[in-house]
């Protein structure tokens, strides 16, 4: 039987930095020269190479800043992205490898430097970084993804044992990667932000955006902010006019993390891309123990089976990892990603008829690395002077390659098959009362699919199933308690308030 601890239902990057609260909402209708939508790793990076630049920015976030998909990370800074290098060599050419590794490791160089320069304590560390597998079946894609990721310009090679305490088939190792706290780097960033003239503005939802010669942003309040550019850097793009959403699909991960003694800890950051994705890293903790941080449990928002979820991944800790068993409590969390149709990210112009709207997003589960990495190509599309040679490799409007478009008919499938499939499912319950305290179900409710949570007293909270972005069932999540649109991963509170986009409004409340 497993030991009883603790469980600490958070993010420890959001319990361990200081919240926010002196980034009020506009007073009143702001003007600037770039409007940064979502105080994110990329909007905040972003903002603050624009301010850098000598523009004026002022930066919306709909909650608080580094608290939204950023503060629920494993905060890896690395260029070594899984088998992602043997992949893109396949599929796009040597020279957009070369491209990848070169943005991406030209990323964790700037955070350090970055934390140099502006004296910010974020905890980071310098490590190498490793792909493994523990199926001999498959060492040979590692040795041709060590070659490949060699090729691209990283220091990478193949290894046969690794720190890890259990055997694997192999690994590649790449040197000179990093590790931090993200939220102690991105609030002590944002205060060299307004510190230089940007302005930050929290609980300031966006709403709307009109692209224009000039754009005009609409917030939640009424407040619209003018301004020459406009970026969207909401993770997930909350205006369908890029079309982008066709082109991404959202997947959650799983996090648990618990204080293990120093000797019991990794020092490098691990990383398997089997079939239940294992990534293991550990982060300074207090005397004599570090964190060791755990993520697997790839699965679908809406899919369901989240304590479950948690419980396997908490079994494979305890089994593999020696301390995770005996340690005195454990954070629990989950993050959102969202991966790309051809596996790269989409960094410039939001389409093709627009000089002045820009976006990042499809960041694939690396945001730490390509958030840093949007902030300077963006402001470089904004501010001018010479562009990155990667600017056409995340180039939001390429165009689909062949063997792309069978990925987006998947994606595209998999939407239609919730849109309609979940309206003809017949494991929605028929009445509030079958509910049970402290869950929450779709139920039909003279003919209207209701969301419904009753919580531990047993009072029902009643809102419409129907997700305000493109109107598919949201579904129930029974570890976190939340709504789930499983089409785009809109996540909304069992009160119905947007908790993450691209849903710019809540579930309609219900009788």
């Amino acid at each position: 039987m497993a030991a009883e601890r603790p469980s600490i239902d958070e993010s420890y990057w959001m319990a361990t930095a200081p919240g926010t609260t002196h980034y009020p909402p506009p007073g009143s209708d702001p003007t600037a020269d770039v409007a940064v939508i979502g105080g994110g790793i990329a909007g905040l990076c972003t903002a603050w190479e624009l301010v850098r630049a000598g523009l004026d920015v002022v930066l919306l976030e709909a909650d608080r800043i580094a608290a939204g998909v950023t503060g629920y990370t494993t905060a890896k800074l690395t260029a070594l992205h899984g088998l992602g290098y043997a992949r893109l060599e396949a599929t796009h050419g040597a020279d957009a490898a070369a491209l990848y590794a070169l943005s991406q490791q030209n990323a964790v160089e700037r955070t350090a430097a970055l934390c140099d320069e502006l004296g910010i304590d974020a905890d980071l560390e310098r490590a190498a970084a490793f792909t493994y597998l523990e199926d001999p079946r498959r060492a040979d894609e590692l040795r041709d993804e060590a070659e490949a990721a060699r090729r691209a310009g990283l220091d990478a090679s193949f290894v046969s044992e690794t720190e890890l305490p259990f055997p694997v088939a192999g690994a590649v190792r790449v040197e000179g990667q990093s590790q931090f706290h993200p939220r102690k780097f991105l609030l002590a960033l944002a205060e060299r932000i307004t510190g230089a003239g940007g302005r930050i503005h929290e609980r300031t939802r966006v709403t709307g955006l009109h692209d224009g010669a000039r754009c005009r942003v609409s917030t939640e309040s009424g407040v619209t902010v003018e301004a020459r550019d406009a970026v969207i850097a909401t993770h997930y793009p909350v205006f369908d006019r890029t079309l982008l959403f066709t082109r991404l699909k959202p997947r959650r991960e799983l996090v648990i993390a618990a204080p293990v003694r120093s000797g019991d800890a990794p020092v490098g950051m691990y990383m398997s891309p089997a079939d239940r994705v294992r990534s293991v890293r550990s982060a300074p903790y207090d005397d004599g123990r570090r964190l060791l941080i755990v993520t697997g449990e790839t699965f679908d928002p809406g899919a369901g089976g989240v304590r479950e979820r948690f419980a396997r991944l908490d079994a494979w800790a305890r089994e593999r990892l020696p301390g995770f068993a005996e340690a005195d409590r454990v954070y629990r969390w989950s993050a959102q990603d969202n991966d790309s149709s051809d596996h790269l990210p989409y960094v410039g112009h939001a389409h093709p008829g627009t000089q002045h709207v820009f976006v990042a997003t499809g960041f694939g589960g690396w945001g730490m690395s390509n958030g840093v990495m949007a902030g300077r190509l963006l402001t470089a599309h904004i501010a001018g002077g010479p562009r990155p040679a990667w600017t056409d490799l995340y180039d939001p409007r390429r165009l689909p390659q062949v063997r792309e478009t069978a990925e987006v008919a998947r994606f595209q499938t998999a939407v239609a098959r919730h849109f309609v499939g979940d309206r003809l499912h017949t494991g929605h319950v028929d009445s509030v009362e079958e509910v049970p305290p402290g869950s929450g179900a779709v139920v039909r409710l003279e003919g209207n699919r209701c969301a419904v949570y009753r919580d531990e007293s047993g009072e029902a909270h009643v809102v419409s199933a129907r997700c305000t972005h493109l109107g598919c069932l949201v579904q129930f999540n029974d570890a976190e308690k939340v709504w789930e649109c499983p089409c785009h991963g809109s996540r909304f509170g069992t009160d119905g308030a947007v908790l993450h986009g691209p849903a710019t409004r809540p579930l309609e409340p219900r009788d």
